[in-house]
């Protein structure tokens, strides 16, 4: 009987098509007793970095000894390795093209793979969709209880690729530098900027995001007037502007990487 029992899919999919329905076909064909949790199929294609940031976030919230198979993958057909990794939070499928990047950074890592070996794929192989013929089979052989040895050549911890992931920064004068890494489908703007930073009272801060400045932290929408601009610590536990009832990254033309910042003014 498989030990570990969950299997999560976030990829670029979409749900129009019939991919992600194939993908847990193939899981279910080889491993008929895992649950499949979809994390999102809406990631914007190819984006990569958006990929990474799902996958980040959505983590602390499953079991340990999940299986996370993560499809966000431009390079599909080329050269670039096909992974599985072990960490102590549990085990993750997906391209070497820094879509794990957080995953290397903040987890332990136990073990990774090149997966090379062939009988954990399916038997026919497209240029096209790994996310069929390779990634779903590794994972539901992982939920068997297929050890990551058997499924390919080990890899070096620094040879993996990463994208820069950043962090904010804190100047001499107090201030908080840091950047969006994310936009909901509400329109609400998350920043990289952790609640550990802004201490003080709610008013004691200003924020600067897409030239327009924000006084002061809400704690929910429902403080501010329909249309009105606020700031609040997320679920993310990270800073977060918003448009009450309206989308602010749209009116404001924001997009992630753009700068923000945070800086104490007298209350």
């Amino acid at each position: 009987m498989a030990q570990q029992r969950i299997i999560t899919l976030t990829t670029d999919f979409g749900t129009r098509d019939p991919y992600v329905g194939v993908m847990k076909g193939v899981i279910l064909g080889i491993t008929p007793e895992v649950t499949i949790v979809d994390i999102t199929h809406q990631v914007p294609p190819q984006d990569v970095w958006e990929g990474a940031y799902v996958i980040a976030s959505a983590i602390p919230y499953f079991p340990k000894n999940s299986i996370h198979v993560v499809v966000v993958d431009p390079g599909v057909g080329t050269e670039r390795r096909a992974l599985a990794v072990h960490t102590e939070s549990g085990y993750y499928v997906a391209p070497d093209n820094g879509v794990l990047s957080p995953i290397f950074t903040h987890e332990k890592v136990l073990e990774i793979v090149h997966l090379t070996n062939r009988t954990y794929w399916l038997a026919r192989v497209s240029h096209t969709f790994h996310g069929r013929d390779v990634f779903a089979p590794v994972a539901a052989y992982i939920a068997r209880g297929v050890p990551l040895s058997a499924l390919g050549t080990p890899v070096q911890l620094d040879d993996v690729v990463r994208l820069e992931w950043p962090a904010p920064q804190v100047t001499d004068d107090g201030a908080v530098r840091g950047i969006v890494v994310h936009v909901d489908h509400f329109g609400n703007i998350v920043t990289n900027i952790p609640a550990s930073l802004l201490d003080g009272p709610p008013d004691a801060w200003e924020f600067e995001v897409g030239g327009h400045r924000i006084r002061g932290l809400k704690q929910a929408y429902a403080e501010v007037a329909i249309g009105t601009p606020l700031a609040l610590i997320g679920s993310n536990d990270t800073l977060e502007f918003s448009i009450r009832q309206g989308n602010a990254a749209q009116t404001w033309g924001v997009r992630v990487g753009d700068s923000v910042e945070a800086r104490r003014v007298d209350a």
